[in-house]
Order: structure tokens, then sequence, then C-alpha cells
């Protein structure tokens, strides 16, 4: 039985689902395999414009799974430290394979996210919480460091030094108000409101450029690992000329005109 489910909610919407509830959807290793073909399923499919993710049941991730995570797939004759490595390259790659998405990614979160449940709320680039949400940066309190999946590169980012030094450092367990205070995610909804919320913040977006909200997330992505000012400004030139010769603008323009909503169509 597959772990992680994929529906069309809306037109053009994908909802990627953690369906493991009984585990509080926990990373296995066989999760995380069908996380990555889910994944793969919506990155090529060219009529989803928005990705929805969420979990099945009262937790959208536990983190790790401590007592039926298996092996990775692929790791068989490996030695020790060959296994090893190829256990924590399969588990990190998940969050960058959600930042190469095409799609923009809302995550829909309610009850834990903890370890690398945070650590895949991060990886989206939306985040609504639903009023049980709580994070947790769990690796600390289970004998290991508090850094996995990329969390100490995109928690500060999200958060700022300080904050994220302390949720990793100490394991702290931060609610759906707090993550709201601190910018760890854009917005707090009643739990039962949760994925019409996302939905419709879904919904939203699909009315706009497609080709306009692939760029301006990869643009967001990549400014994130670019040096300076001048660099992200130079991207952004070069992301909105290619936006500039889609048509999008001169349609934006007659419908302004015209009264009525925009049709994009590229």
């Amino acid at each position: 039985m597959a772990l992680v489910s994929v529906d069309t909610v809306r037109p053009h919407v994908r909802q990627v689902t953690l369906d493991n509830p009984a585990r509080l959807n926990s990373l296995s290793f066989a999760l995380v395999a069908d996380l990555y073909a889910a994944l793969d399923e919506v990155a090529a499919d060219n009529d989803c414009r928005v990705v929805i993710l969420t979990g099945a049941g009262r937790a959208f991730c536990s983190g790790l799974e401590l007592e039926h995570a298996v092996l990775p797939p692929g790791s068989e004759d490996l030695g020790r430290h060959r296994l090893g490595m190829r256990a924590m390259e399969y588990m990190g790659g998940i969050v960058p394979a959600l930042r190469h998405l095409p799609q923009p990614v809302v995550a829909a979160v309610k009850g834990p996210a903890y370890g690398g449940g945070m650590c895949l709320t991060l990886g989206a680039d939306i985040r609504i919480a639903g009023r049980s949400a709580v994070f947790a940066g769990a690796g600390i309190t289970n004998g290991l460091t508090g850094c996995e999946l990329g969390v100490s590169w995109l928690l500060p980012r999200a958060v700022g030094v300080s904050r994220s030094s302390e949720m990793l450092l100490t394991g702290r367990r931060v609610d759906a108000g707090e993550a709201e205070r601190i910018g760890l995610v854009s917005r707090v909804v009643e739990d039962d409101d949760l994925l019409d919320v996302a939905g419709a913040t879904a919904e939203h977006m699909v009315a706009l450029s497609p080709f306009g909200l692939a760029l301006t997330k990869d643009t967001l992505w990549a400014s994130l690992e670019v040096g300076s000012l001048q660099t992200a400004v130079d991207l952004e030139n070069r992301t909105q000329l290619l936006a500039g010769h889609t048509g999008n603008l001169t349609e934006a323009t007659a419908a302004f005109k015209q009264k009525r909503p925009p049709v994009f169509t590229e």
C-alpha cells in the first residue's frame, strides 16, 4: 500500500498527502520513497500549477521513523559506512526535491511537525498552520544533532539565527501561534478549515501566469543562495525579461481596460 497519495483537489491543483496516520506519517524509507515518486509525478504533470503538501490524520509528520525505518532503496551489499551515507543522502535529498519542483508548494500543517517533518514544511514555499500544529527540531532530543534535511540553512532564513538556534539546540516545541508570530508560518486557521484555506490559496495562484509562478518560485529560492543584492537583481532582470515574452503583460493590460479578470495561458 502506498504511503503517499496524490489527488487532484481543484483545477490545476494536486494534493500530496503523507498517508500513514497510524505512525503519525513518520519518515520511514518506504514513505520517503513514495514521496519521491509522488513529487516526480506532479513535477511531470504539466496541468498542475500548484501543489498542496499535507499529512493524513492528526499529524503532519512526526519526524524520523524510529522503529520501522528499514533500509533505503539501493543499499544492498553496502558496508556499514557506505550504508550510513546512503541513508543520510536519501533522507536529506527530499527537501531539495521539494525546492526543485516547478510548482509552488503550499504546506498545510496540523498536529506535530517534528524533526524531519518540520524540515519538510521548510521545503514548501508557503506554510499555513492549523491551530493544532506544533513544530520542533527533534534530533537533539533523540541524542543526535538538531540539524538534518537542510534545517540549519532553511530555519535561520525563516525565523532568524537566534530563534532557530534556540529551537534546534533545545528541541523546544513551538505552537501554531508562536510559529505565526516568528514567521515560521504565514497564517494560522482552524484545523477544520485548513485544507479549504490551502485550496483557496492555491486556487488564487492558479489564476496567475503559470510561467510567472514557476519563475517566481525559482528566483526566490535562487536568491537565497546568491551572495549580493546586485546578483539577485541581475537574476530578476533576466527572469522578468523571460516572462515579458509570454504576452501575459499585454493580456493583463487589456483585461484592466476591459474591466475583466485576465486569462493567462503561459
